[in-house]
Formats: structure tokens, sequence, C-alpha cells
């Protein structure tokens, strides 16, 4: 059967939270050092782990870390409260900056072939919506890119009060944009939180979550493999 929509996980799929040393001047550690790239990257991984909870995060958080996606002010007080460990090593203040950071649509950067999958999604006719499991609204991250239009549907777990992989927000995106999930196409990083669309009847098929560098044309690869892209 032909693919008549598709749906798009955000971080790690079509986006990576990638800042530039701009958006990270000025912030510090606890003996006044300057942040080194390094220690950065360690950060990040740290705000942006993929299962289990982050090391540092006090144990009477955990159950707020597993329903982080659910509540934005639940979301920003487990990451701050992460961060602020001593064993992390920031200065006061810089926990709160770091998360807004990784809120800022400057700090995630557009695969090198996400404009060009997201547009021949249009050319095709076919509707496309966005599936995430995030605390903050990312539609000024696709407008800064240019790339809001070709998006018909952000269907996003704050916002709907369901994360994947509970099969009702794909069945959520699938009504949104008006094709049946044997019909539908989901792209994801993730097997477990993406992947849980085929339990609704879409396909599946799965992206690595690499760096933007690293990566340049795997969502059209995904395209391709399901008869969509030449």
């Amino acid at each position: 059967m032909a693919i008549r929509g598709v749906l798009l996980d955000f971080s790690g799929t079509l986006f990576r939270l990638e800042p530039g040393a701009a958006s990270v001047s000025g912030l510090r550690l606890r003996d006044g050092a300057a942040l080194d790239a390094d220690r950065y990257a360690e950060l990040l991984a740290v705000m942006t782990v993929p299962t289990g909870v982050p090391e540092h995060l006090p144990a009477e958080l955990h159950e707020d870390w597993h329903r982080r996606d659910l509540d934005p002010e639940v979301h920003r007080s487990a990451y701050e409260a992460s961060l602020s460990a001593p064993a992390i090593g920031l200065a006061d203040g810089m926990p709160a900056l770091l998360y807004d950071v990784m809120l800022a649509p400057g700090s995630w950067q557009p695969y090198p072939d996400t404009g060009a999958a997201l547009r021949l999604l249009r050319e095709r006719g076919l509707p496309v919506a966005v599936v995430s499991n995030i605390a903050w609204d990312i539609r000024p991250t696709f407008a800064a890119h240019g790339l809001a239009d070709l998006v018909g549907e952000f269907v996003l777990s704050y916002a709907e009060g369901l994360v994947k992989p509970d099969p009702k927000l794909f069945e959520l995106a699938c009504e949104r944009i008006g094709v049946e999930p044997a019909d539908t196409l989901m792209i994801g990083d993730s097997a477990e939180a993406d992947g849980a669309a085929v339990r609704v009847g879409c396909r599946f098929e799965r992206v690595e979550p690499q760096a933007t560098a690293s990566r340049p044309d795997a969502l059209l690869g995904a395209l391709r493999a399901h008869g969509i892209a030449g």
C-alpha cells in the first residue's frame, strides 16, 4: 500500500541539539572557569539522556523525570536539579541559563536533508505531523529555520497529555492529518518510542540520532525505502 501521510519525530530525527559557541558564552563553572567544549558536551548528554534518569538527579525527583515531557514546570525543575549537583560543578545560576540554551530555537540544528525531505513531502501532497515527547513548543525552532510552513500538525506530549510509546499519540497524529495508520509512515530515532507506531498499524523507519554533520541524507533514505523519494 502506498504511503499517504508521514509522522516525524523531532529531536534526533529532524533536528539535533547543537548550540554554537555564542549560545554558551558566559557559562561558568564554580571555580570561575568557562565551560570548555568537552565539558559542555558532557552536560548536553546529561540534558538529553534517552532512557533512565540522569546520574546526578536526586532520588526524590526520579518520578518527576519520568513524567517531565507532560509538564513544562516539572521538566525545568528536574533538569535544573540534575545540573545543580555539586559533581557537575556549575556556578550559581548557571543551571537555569543552560536550560534556557536548550529551549532556544538557535540551539537546534536541522539535519542536512530535513528541509529537502519536508519539501519533497509537500511536493508529493503528503500531509506531515511532527510527533514529539517534549515539554515546550517547538514551532519557533521550525520557524527560525524557515521550515514551519512545511509541517501541517505538531502533536506534542505536553500539549496532549500523552507520551510515546503510548499508541494513542500516534492515533491522534494520524487523525489530525486525516490519514489511516495503515497508510502512514513514522520516522524516528527510537525503536522503543517511535517504533511503537506499528502497534496502531503504521509503518516505521528508524534513523540514527547522529551529529548533523555525520548524517547527510538519512531522512531522504527513509522516504526512499518506502517509495516516496526517487
